[in-house]
């Protein structure tokens, strides 16, 4: 069974900073891309950060500068350091997965999510 749990996502004042987590099991973490979304209240979900197996990323245009996505393959999990935070960075944030699980199936999962609200 694939599990992601986020964690550290609260409240901030703007320009302040928290750093969320995403531990990850049932899966061949070092197999698979991670990835942050986030969906803001009463809009789509989009993408925050990915990260591949070998430490690439690749970052939405609002948060680049801001905001880092790294991994611990020791550890099973994935990382979003977010800083200089503002207003609109308010949203649930979701981990994702995508690659070989361990069974070897390949798939997609999503965590539930944590709420960041960045207050002005």
């Amino acid at each position: 069974q694939v599990q992601l749990v986020e964690s550290g996502g609260g409240l901030v004042q703007a320009g302040g900073s928290l750093r969320l987590s995403c531990a990850a099991s049932g899966i061949i973490f070092s197999n698979n891309v991670m990835g942050w979304y986030r969906r803001a209240p009463g809009k789509q979900r989009e993408l925050v950060a990915t990260i591949t197996s070998d430490g690439n990323t690749n970052y939405a245009d609002s948060v680049k500068g801001r905001f880092t996505i790294s991994r611990d393959n020791a550890k099973n999990t994935v990382y979003l350091q977010m800083n200089s935070l503002k207003p609109e960075d308010t949203a649930v944030y979701s981990c994702n997965a995508d690659g070989l699980d361990r069974g070897l199936r390949p798939g997609v999962s999503w965590g539930q999510g944590t709420q960041v609200t960045v207050s002005s």
